[in-house]
Order: C-alpha cells, then sequence, then structure tokens
C-alpha cells in the first residue's frame, strides 16, 4: 500500500461485506458486519456513536476540533455526537506532518469528500429500508428524512446496511451559503480535558513500572565522548542503570527523575570537544559576510535588475539563531519488548518517528507503534525526533539488561535549549532602484543562510530548500526583480521553525521596503498599494500569489486600524505585509517609546486565508502568532561561546510576559477560497511592522534582531 498524498485522496474503493473503503485502505482484521467505517476517517456503529479521526498532531493549533468540522459539515452530522479519536502513526492517511500551516490546507477536500460520500451511501441505504425513491430522502443533522412520510432513521440504524451500498464517485459538495458546521465558533474539543488538567501530554503519560531517564550529552556541538566514570551516580537511591546511548550521550535511568537527574549530575564523563570548541556567534556572522561573495542560485526573477537606472539604495540586514523554546521539553516514553516497541510521543511526525525508531533498535516499520499524545507546544521543533530514539533506545538497553521496562526520556529545559536544534542565522542584501516619482523600478534581495533540509542530508536543487521559494516570495508586482539565495554552511544543528524562512526574508524586505518608502517621501501604506495597484499573478514555485488578495488584506488593515486617523501624542505606527503557506497577512503595530524601549500597546492583523473553518481558531492562531513574533523580535537570540549555546532557561532567553503582551486585534478577509495555512502567516510581518513602528518614533532603523539585543 503506498502513502497518500498530502493533497488528495487516492481513487480507490471497494466495498466486500460490510467492510468498505473510500479513499483509503482499512488495515485487516477490522471489517464488521455492524460497523459503517467508509474511510479511515470515520466510523458509525449502531448505537449512533459516531466517531472521527484526526490524523494530524494537536500541538495547541486546534486540529481536533478544525478537522473533524470539515468531515462532519459534509456528513450533516449532529457535531454533539462527534467523539474524536486521535490517529497513531499509519499508513492510511497518507503524510501526517504537522507542519507548514498544512492541516486544514491540504486534508480540506479529502475530507470533505469522505464526508459526502459516507452521506451519500446512508441516504442511499435509508432510500432501500423504506422502498422510496432515493430523491425524496435527505440528510439532517444526524438522521436521513423522507420528505413525503417526515420518517426518520439515525446514521446508527443505517450502518449495516450502508457498508453494503457502492462507492459514488461524484458527491455532490456542499455550498459554503449552507453550511452550517464550517465557519461556526464551535468550542474546542480539547479545552475541557485541558481545563481539569485531565489532558494527557507526552510528559503526563506513566504506565506502570515506568522508569525515567536523562542523558548526558556533550556539552559542545559536534563533540564526542571518550569515557565515564559512573560510580557515583550508582550511589543514589532508584538509580538503576547509566550507560553510554551513543558517541555523544549517555543514558542515567532511575525510578524518579530527580533520582535520575543527581544521577547524570554526579556522572564523571570525559569529552572530546571536537572541531567547533573554538566557534562563536563572531565567527558565524563572519561565514555569512563572506559566503555573500558567492554567485547565488534564483530564486526568482523578473525583468533585469542590471539595466534599470535612477537613484539606487541598498540595506543590509541580519537574524539570528532563535530556539523554539516549546513550553513541555522534549520528552517520549518507549516500551521495547523484544519483537516489538510502543512509543507515546509528542510529535509532529508520527510516521518520521516509526521509521527513524526501527532500524535503530533492529525491528520492522511495523513492529514499532506511535501513540501521538497532546504537546505543549511544538513551533517545528518536534519535526525532529531525536526524543523518541533516544527513549527506544534506552528502553532496549533496560530489556537488555534484564530490567524491561518502559522508560520516559526527558530532557530538562537546558537540555532543549543547549542540545537541540535552530533557526538558521541570516544575512540579507537588499538593492533598490526608484525612478523620478520614488517608486521602485527595480528590486533585488539575496539572502545569504545555510541550508535546513542541506544539512539533514536533503538539499534540493542547488542546495535550496524545496519550501524556500515560496517562504521569501516577493509579492509585489514591479517590472524587475531579483530574488537569491546564498547556500552556506554551519556546524551549529538546524532545524525548521514557525514560519521557517518567511520570517526572515519579511523582516528584511518589509523594513526595506519603508526605507524606501521614507526616501520617496511617501506614506508607507499608499507607497505598498501603489505596488499593488494592478491585478497580477506572480508565479513563485507550487504557489501563484495575487496582487489583489495582499492589496485588500493592507487596505482591510489599514481600514480596521484607523490608518488615516491622527493619534494621541506618543503613539506611533508601522505597517507591513507578507504572503506565506499561501496566506496573505497585513498588520499594524502602535507602540510608545519608553526609555529607548519599545512598548507595543495594538497590533491589528488582517489574514486572506480563504474559508476559515472555525473563527475562534483562527483568532487564537494569530493571537498567539503575534505574541510569539514579538518575543522573537524583541530579544529572542541563540549565541555561541567556546563551542557552546549560552542561553539555558527562560531567564536568559525570556519570552513575552503578560503585562508586555499587547492588545490584538484579528480580522478575516471574508472568502470562500478553499482555506490556507493560518498557523505561520501572522508571525513574519510583526517583526518589520514593528521595526517601522520604531522609525516612525525615532527615525532610527532597525537592521538587526533581536531589537534589544
Amino acid at each position: 500500500m503506498s502513502p497518500l498524498s498530502r493533497r488528495e485522496f487516492i481513487a480507490a474503493g471497494v466495498a466486500a461485506g460490510a467492510g468498505l473503503v473510500i479513499g483509503f485502505y482499512l488495515p485487516h482484521g477490522e471489517k464488521s458486519h455492524e460497523v459503517f467505517s467508509p474511510n479511515a476517517y470515520l466510523r458509525i456503529t449502531p448505537d449512533n456513536k459516531i466517531t472521527i479521526v484526526c490524523a494530524r498532531s494537536e500541538m495547541g493549533q486546534g486540529v481536533r476540533t478544525a478537522l473533524p468540522m470539515i468531515l462532519a459539515e459534509e456528513l450533516e452530522a449532529d457535531w454533539k455526537n462527534i467523539e474524536i479519536e486521535q490517529a497513531g502513526a499509519s499508513t492510511l492517511y497518507g503524510d501526517q506532518t504537522t507542519g507548514g500551516s498544512a492541516s486544514v490546507r491540504t486534508t480540506w477536500d479529502p475530507m470533505r469528500k469522505a464526508g459526502a460520500q459516507a452521506r451519500e451511501m446512508l441516504i442511499s441505504a435509508a432510500a432501500l429500508t423504506w422502498g422510496v425513491p432515493r430523491s425524496s430522502c435527505a440528510a439532517q443533522n444526524g438522521t436521513i428524512i423522507h420528505a413525503g412520510s417526515k420518517r426518520t432513521v439515525t446514521y446508527g440504524d443505517l450502518a449495516a446496511k450502508a457498508a453494503t451500498q457502492p462507492i459514488p464517485t461524484d458527491v455532490p459538495l456542499k455550498q459554503s451559503k449552507d453550511y452550517k458546521i464550517v465557519g461556526q465558533r464551535l468550542a474546542r474539543v480539547d479545552t475541557p480535558s485541558k481545563v481539569k488538567g485531565e489532558a494527557v501530554f507526552g510528559i503526563d503519560y506513566r504506565p506502570p513500572e515506568m522508569k525515567y531517564a536523562v542523558l548526558s550529552r556533550c556539552p559542545t556541538i559536534g563533540g564526542k565522548l571518550i569515557g565515564f566514570d559512573d560510580s557515583e551516580s550508582k550511589k543514589i537511591p532508584g538509580v538503576r542503570y547509566v550507560g553510554k546511548l551513543s558517541d555523544s550521550a549517555v543514558a542515567v535511568v532511575a525510578d524518579s527523575v530527580w533520582a535520575a537527574m543527581e544521577g547524570r549530575r554526579l556522572l564523571n564523563a570525559n569529552w572530546d570537544e571536537g572541531p567547533n570548541k573554538n566557534l562563536n556567534t563572531a565567527a558565524v556572522m563572519e561565514s555569512l559576510k563572506q559566503g555573500a561573495a558567492k554567485k547565488g542560485s534564483s530564486l526568482y526573477s523578473a525583468g533585469d535588475v542590471s539595466k534599470v537606472n535612477g537613484r539606487k539604495m541598498s540595506a543590509e540586514y541580519q537574524l539570528p539563531f532563535m530556539a523554539h523554546a516549546p513550553m513541555e521539553p522534549g520528552n517520549c516514553t518507549a516500551h521495547f519488548r523484544g519483537t516489538n516497541c510502543e512509543l507515546w510521543a509528542p510529535t509532529q511526525v508520527p510516521q518520521d518517528c516509526r521509521d527513524s525508531v526501527a532500524p535503530a533498535i533492529g525491528l520492522d516499520p511495523d513492529q514499532v507503534k506511535v501513540n501521538v499524545t497532546l504537546m505543549g507546544g511544538g513551533f517545528g521543533r518536534r519535526l525532529e525526533h531525536d526524543y523518541a530514539v533516544e527513549a527506544a533506545l534506552v528502553s532496549k538497553a533496560l530489556h537488555d539488561a534484564k530490567i524491561p521496562a518502559p522508560v520516559k526520556v526527558i530532557w530538562t529545559r537546558e537540555d532543549d535549549m543547549r542540545c537541540s536544534t535552530y533557526r538558521p542565522a541570516s544575512l540579507h542584501q537588499l538593492s533598490a532602484v526608484l525612478d523620478g516619482a520614488g517608486w521602485p523600478a527595480a528590486f533585488s534581495h539575496r539572502l545569504i543562510a545555510p541550508s535546513i533540509s542541506g544539512q539533514k542530508g536533503q538539499p534540493g536543487p542547488n542546495g535550496i530548500d524545496p519550501d524556500l521559494p515560496d517562504e521569501a516570495a516577493f509579492g509585489y508586482a514591479l517590472p524587475n526583480v531579483s530574488l537569491e539565495y546564498v547556500l552556506t554552511e554551519t556546524p551549529v544543528p538546524l532545524g525548521w521553525m514557525r514560519s521557517v524562512y518567511a520570517l526572515q526574508a519579511a523582516f528584511a524586505s518589509e523594513s526595506f521596503i519603508d526605507e524606501l518608502a521614507a526616501a520617496a517621501g511617501k506614506d508607507p501604506l499608499e507607497y505598498r498599494l501603489h505596488m499593488l495597484s494592478k491585478d497580477q499573478d506572480i508565479p513563485y514555485f507550487a504557489t501563484i500569489w495575487k496582487t489583489s488578495r495582499m492589496r485588500g488584506a493592507l487596505q482591510f488593515v489599514a481600514e480596521k486600524a484607523g490608518w488615516k486617523n491622527p493619534l494621541p501624542p506618543g503613539r506611533f505606527r508601522g505597517i507591513a505585509c507578507f504572503g506565506c503557506f499561501s496566506t496573505y497577512a497585513a498588520e499594524v503595530v502602535e507602540i510608545s517609546m519608553e526609555n529607548d524601549t519599545p512598548r507595543v500597546h495594538r497590533v491589528v492583523a488582517v489574514v486572506d486565508c480563504g474559508q476559515v473553518v472555525n473563527p475562534s481558531i483562527l483568532e487564537q492562531q494569530i493571537q498567539g502568532g503575534i505574541v510569539y513574533a514579538l518575543t522573537n523580535a524583541l530579544r529572542a537570540q541563540i549565541t555561541i561561546d567556546k563551542g557552546r549555546v549560552v542561553q539555558g532557561n527562560f531567564d536568559d532567553y525570556q519570552p513575552l510576559r503578560m503585562d508586555e503582551t499587547p492588545i490584538v486585534e484579528v480580522y478575516a478577509v471574508p472568502s470562500q477560497e478553499p482555506p490556507t495555512g493560518i498557523g505561520e502567516p501572522s508571525v513574519p510581518p510583526l517583526a518589520p511592522a514593528l521595526c517601522n513602528a520604531i522609525y516612525a518614533a525615532t527615525r532610527k532603523r532597525i537592521r538587526k534582531l533581536p531589537i534589544l539585543s
């Protein structure tokens, strides 16, 4: 069985007995003469229990609510009767990766079709049961109604017969004007359990007889283990095992997490600090500047920027390494049983966990079961699966040592900050040529940075990360544009982080656009609208960016922010817009300056993300994204000294505090277009809008983040 594409169903389906397949295969042995299970997402039992399976990971973004809403809408189900089940790693759902703001946008059509096909089969079953024309029956609120007699029958009563019906290949889908569930502010299904403390995050899962493990890792990047003395560690009551896990880690296993941590503290490990023992941040940034001299690879070009004459302007922008810093640090529970292994993992990539764990412990992928727990934040860090491999290896080591038990590997906050992967540092060189009226006739942006995918051994053509062209897109309609990427190398471990390259590209390009507007003596909003005044489709990689949609988002945010209205004395504002993950976002940031430090009072955000599935979840996503982005812009950075990450906890990698959090107003452009991404697009415009507001207040340009470094 081949895995499914993220973007579409496999057009395959057969009915056999009461087991039915639409779009997805069902596992052997799960066919039933009573349960109506038309696809891997849906089960209806005779007691009228309707279960919708969520195949993406819930890390606070609301997918356990939003995705079932899509299927329930087309199914014509009663939302109050829906139960949600979390899928583990499986070939049934195609790519289960939760990232790239892809959950809703890539499952919108498949889940609508799955719900509609099930609905039509239930209607056919009711018509056969009553011996009436199919056209006289309709689905409504979890029942089938016969128009002539007003008879009703529940989906549960029809489950067995529905499973015998042929699978419709061309089903009618509802129009947005007829939606009853999609577009509504339904309460999130995971909220009650979280409020009551019943929700199970990865760090909460505790099977019987479980042991705890912490790892001693080499403190320098790329260092190796020479040897260790565990004599003092084993004196700690409760320490059960100490052993080498890899060339750069030693595991300490105990009956409690505190005993394991104390055992690690007393472990005498000898490290070869390796080739990076003298690495520091200054050297990393110098390597970017030296790399800028190299020829770049084109991401996009239009016209010829080299042949445009006029007033020339240029600027250079710089961004640091950054940590994901989720509130729940890395963890995973594993139980190796010899011929199989079971994981309980807070992961964004359950399939990758399975496929990485299996060879590490000598099993086949189908011998590894991955249970997906709730996550206390991900932001891209849990796209990695190092913690899952560690847990499986430790559990296998216990099994081999005749101490068979499930084990939870826990990363401390310092582990998570100093032994992680990081958003790449980057350098941006921008230039433009202005015509006689001050409008840009040419625009160039060179992005100099190491490659995340390349470092992981998966480089794209010319070393360009596959998603980079879309994430660094320049959405303005200019006759001459050049976007280039210059590949550099770094030993610092890299990872994808919320909005990835879009955050970096937006900070540089939207700040520079503001510089051009100021040089031309023009209003920053009007300057952007001028470049978006013509309706034009701009192709970037797999995405077509429409100037009309970005223009609409800008006009909407200006209206809601009162851009043309005077501000109170001491208040200033900046504006920025950017498109990524197929969504158009525009933001206005309002600030005051207090002792040369910006105080953000208000952020107005507008997104054009197509059809909104749940307005409340959309607002939560954007509010969270803006708070996250504000933290990053103000003071988040990872620095390196003597080959080690300097920052270790929230005292020196400070998140935004409650009393620093601004009012955030969120608006969505009304749309009937298919949904696009929403978890990340609110992040990129924040930093440039904030820095543009600081310029409005101080006439000083911020070209390096974080602002308070």
